[in-house]
């Protein structure tokens, strides 16, 4: 159904008044919001290619979950607490996800796809237990709570979870392998070792085929509060984010082994770190629509180095230099630039597309604290430009996982806290269009009361979810389901619905 359809099927009915009215306030405060989206201002937000959004019903719960586009439908499936193949409860805490594998089955499409769960510390009873584990010690915290589950999706069918990957701590966000993996980072930042002399802040490949994870972590991809990684296909090279507060570097693993297999990059590597060619610590902490800078490579010698005080220049965003990773004081030191809080990255048709999540100022006007943006590298020019930054929580509440469909369409995932816009409260699937501007896609409605809990025969606490993000957007590869996950309570979607070629 194009956008025209679906405004005629929103408006048909005896509410067709009310929702021309709705309509017409909304293409005026659109025009509004878009006038700043010229080069060296803000991203505006305009109306979507498919309409306004409403709440829609849950083809497994009939619970109104998701508000999406007249047309759109979807259905959840292993929910914190739902069962998987090994009898015990699916972990807490739904984040990155991507889809893996995908394969004929008969007259249908078999696709295999992996998940994060942003665990911290917590009693070992209530680890995940897969045959790839890293750490079974214990820290100062507890044990290791994190790692990843795979998920099986038939014939646009949910069919089974299971457990792959455990012993990691706050799996956040990841990305596929051209070869069919998924590598999943942890987000935290320490120095202590575990009672079984593990540490923490790696990556780690996870299989497919749930038991063929090793669970030993990638080292030459350094130790930092990694947050999402990407392949560049041509290279093998893997691109890195960091997520640390005005700490954060922008990476990349240029892998000993280009053969792209599982456990390949276990073979080591060098990593590097960006710098803007002929200008040392450039700050992109602060950035406006359409700047742009030449990225060039410093290798990074100890990517395994304990985290410690950032020595050389004056960090921009702080009275006194702080602690940051071993990589990135490693990195300032030699000139590298400087992000706000990076955040998700995927690959497509030989660009990067890369989210800073707090990129620009607060209301205190506090560098790093803003609304976020998303930047695009040309790997052939390695040329890193800003395609969208906001100002405001309308246009974009701090932006997390980013994809981008095989039709080009670009969607972000916002974690900022409940957005407020003519739709509602609630975080949101936001569509970023050609112009730089977002539109809405999708709008967290989950707010669930205990008969509904128990109605859905889930086992989730009753609450007002619609503040929690949305993590993990992923397409399979013809590009007619869109999985995403909402992370408290834990739940995971797949929506499909008339995309068409002029959306996303």
């Amino acid at each position: 159904m194009n956008s025209q359809a679906a405004r005629r099927s929103f408006l048909q009915g005896s509410g067709a008044f009310a929702a021309a009215t709705f309509t017409n306030s909304l293409a005026a405060l659109y025009a509004r919001n878009a006038e700043a989206a010229a080069c060296g201002g803000f991203s505006g937000q305009v109306a979507g290619p498919y309409g306004p959004i409403a709440p829609v019903a849950d083809q497994s719960t009939g619970l109104p979950l998701l508000q999406l586009p007249a047309g759109f439908r979807y259905t959840s499936f292993a929910w914190t607490g739902d069962t998987m193949l090994d009898g015990r409860p699916c972990p807490s805490n739904h984040d990155g996800m991507a889809v893996v594998m995908t394969r004929r089955v008969g007259r249908g499409d078999k696709h295999v796809l992996i998940r994060n769960h942003e665990r911290g510390f917590g009693s070992a009873s209530s680890m995940i237990m897969a045959r790839g584990r890293y750490d079974n010690g214990m820290s100062s915290g507890g044990s290791a709570l994190g790692g990843t589950t795979n998920l099986v999706f038939r014939d646009d069918n949910w069919v089974s979870v299971e457990p792959s990957l455990g012993g990691t701590l706050i799996n956040c966000g990841g990305g596929p392998t051209p070869w069919g993996s998924w590598l999943t980072c942890e987000e935290t930042l320490s120095n202590e070792l575990s009672t079984h002399g593990k540490r923490h802040g790696y990556v780690f490949e996870v299989a497919a085929n749930a038991p063929e994870t090793s669970g030993n972590p990638i080292i030459g991809m350094g130790r930092f509060s990694h947050e999402a990684a990407a392949v560049d296909p041509v290279t093998g090279y893997v691109y890195l984010t960091e997520d640390l507060r005005n700490l954060s570097g922008f990476y990349r693993f240029v892998p000993n082994d280009i053969k792209g297999r599982l456990g390949s990059l276990e073979a080591g590597g060098r990593l590097q770190a960006a710098k803007v060619a002929g200008r040392n610590n450039a700050s992109l902490i602060i950035a406006k629509r359409c700047d742009e800078y030449t990225l060039e490579w410093i290798d990074i010698t100890h990517p395994d180095q304990d985290a410690g005080p950032v020595g050389g220049p004056q960090l921009p965003g702080f009275d006194v230099n702080p602690r940051g990773s071993g990589p990135f004081v490693q990195a300032w030191a030699a000139g590298a630039l400087q992000l706000a809080r990076g955040e998700g990255i995927w690959y497509s048709a030989g660009k990067m597309y890369m989210v800073d999540t707090a990129t620009g100022v607060d209301g205190s006007n506090r560098p790093g604290r803003g609304q976020g943006a998303v930047w695009e590298l040309d790997l052939a020019s390695m040329k890193l430009k800003a395609i969208f930054v906001s100002d405001n929580q309308l246009v974009g509440n701090n932006p997390d996982n980013i994809t981008v469909s095989p039709r080009g369409g670009i969607i972000v995932c916002e974690d900022g806290g409940s957005s407020v816009d003519p739709f509602g409260t609630g975080t949101r699937l936001l569509g970023i269009s050609a112009q730089g501007d977002s539109f809405i896609f999708c709008k967290n409605n989950i707010n669930l009361s205990a008969a509904q809990i128990a109605g859905a025969d889930k086992s989730v606490a009753p609450g007002n979810y619609r503040g929690s993000e949305f993590a993990g957007a992923c397409w399979e590869p013809s590009g007619r389901v869109l999985f995403c996950n909402i992370q408290t309570p834990g739940i995971t979607f797949a929506i499909t619905g008339p995309w068409g070629d002029d959306g996303v």
